[in-house]
C-alpha cells in the first residue's frame, strides 16, 4: 500500500473527523500528524487520553496494513497499551509507530505521540496486531 492509499482509506472514519493524517511510512515505522482540536480535548481542556490510545492503534494498523499483501491478510488490533506522560492543550501531536517484532502472525509495534511544537513525548504505547487471512485466501501464499 502506498501513502496516498492509506490517507484515501480514512475518509468517512474516526481519522478523517480527527484529522490525522499519515506522514511518512516505509518497513521500519510510520508517522502521522494530527491538530489538537476541540475534539481532541477533555472537559479540563487537555488531549483526551482515548486520543492517545485512537492514534496508537491507527499507527500500529495503518503501518500492518503497509506490511502486509491485503489482497490476502488484514491487519486486526488484538492489544494495546499506553503510558500517558505529558499533556497538551493545543498544537499538533506527531505519532511514530516503530515495529518492535513481527511473526508470520503478529506485529508489535512501539508506538511515541509527542507534542511536535515543544518536542516532548506525551505518550508511549503498545500496540499488537494479528495478521487475519481473509477468508478463501491461501495462506500458504504468503
Amino acid at each position: 500500500m502506498t501513502l496516498e492509499a492509506l490517507n484515501a482509506a480514512c475518509k468517512n472514519t474516526a481519522m478523517e473527523v480527527m484529522g490525522i493524517e499519515a506522514i511518512s511510512i516505509d518497513d521500519e515505522q510510520v508517522e502521522l500528524r494530527m491538530p489538537i482540536t476541540n475534539a481532541a480535548r477533555q472537559p479540563m481542556g487537555l488531549v483526551h487520553g482515548g486520543v492517545n490510545m485512537l492514534l496508537a492503534e491507527t499507527a500500529a494498523s495503518m503501518h500492518s496494513a503497509y506490511l502486509t499483501d491485503m489482497t490476502k491478510e488484514a491487519p486486526v488490533g488484538i492489544e494495546i497499551n499506553g503510558s500517558h506522560l505529558r499533556s497538551a492543550k493545543d498544537g499538533t501531536l506527531k505519532t511514530v509507530g516503530r515495529v518492535l517484532r513481527r511473526t508470520s502472525s503478529l506485529v508489535f509495534h512501539q508506538v511515541d505521540i509527542y507534542h511536535l511544537e515543544s518536542g516532548q513525548l506525551l505518550c508511549s504505547a503498545r500496540v499488537t496486531n494479528f495478521i487475519k487471512p481473509l477468508p478463501g485466501a491461501n495462506k500458504t501464499d504468503r
